[in-house]
């Protein structure tokens, strides 16, 4: 059983993939798409699930706000490091899991506190909760290839 720690970091992920949807889809400002989703407003046809008011209850927020202007502040170098992995362009890839990959890349190249292979399960379920049917595979297969790129002395170092 995940920890309360684990399980309020899962949630600020959850949280940040469904406000990155968003974003690519609407085109709203990051602040206010934050704005919305702390006020629980954020709109039900685009994101929120059964459990919506349950994840905000037990989310790290400050950990939300990092990660969602996070990823938007860096996003051009993030595509930048995913593009060369693809096996189609950026556009073409389904928008949850453009989000899912923007925001494992993020945390590979930006948040060096969170182990590699935290980032690749974290990226899986959240492909396995949000994506379509064999997401999880294709989010699996990049991150571990970016983590080898971003992180090769942690994976080595893991492989021994």
């Amino acid at each position: 059983m995940p920890s309360k720690a684990q399980q309020a970091r899962r949630a600020a992920r959850e949280l940040t993939v469904q406000a990155l949807y968003q974003w690519q889809m609407t085109g709203k400002s990051i602040t206010q798409l934050e704005a919305e989703f702390r006020s629980q407003t954020a709109d039900e046809d685009l994101a929120p699930h059964e459990n919506w008011v349950q994840v905000m209850q037990i989310a790290d927020l400050a950990l939300f706000h990092e990660l969602l202007h996070g990823v938007v502040q860096h996003c051009g170098e993030l595509d930048a490091q995913l593009a060369p992995l693809l096996d189609r362009s950026l556009q073409e890839l389904d928008r949850i899991e453009l989000a899912i990959l923007r925001l494992g890349t993020y945390e590979l190249a930006h948040r060096l506190e969170v182990p590699y292979i935290s980032v690749i399960n974290e990226g899986i379920e959240l492909a396995k909760g949000f994506g379509a049917t064999d997401g999880h595979k294709y989010v699996n297969s990049l991150l571990d290839r970016l983590a080898h790129q971003l992180r090769s002395v942690e994976v080595s170092a893991r492989r021994r």
